[in-house]
């Protein structure tokens, strides 16, 4: 636990998934559980960062800024 004990964010998202696992009358293994939402924090942040690097996304281009062509 010390991984999560220092970001927040993933606490809260294990915590999240312990509730959701007991909700479901599913006995949660704390390491399986874990894999699972490092997995899903790191599927966030991919897809955040992707996101935010899109030329459509990008506030700083000039209109006069040729962006790369998407192929």
């Amino acid at each position: 636990m010390c991984l999560l004990c220092d970001d927040e964010k993933a606490y809260q998202a294990y915590m999240n998934y312990l509730d959701a696992m007991e909700r479901q009358g599913k006995a949660a293994d704390p390491d399986k559980a874990m894999d699972a939402v490092l997995d899903q924090l790191e599927a966030a942040d991919k897809a955040r960062a992707d996101q935010s690097n899109s030329p459509a996304n990008d506030k700083t281009l000039s209109p006069f800024f040729c962006s790369p062509i998407n192929k």
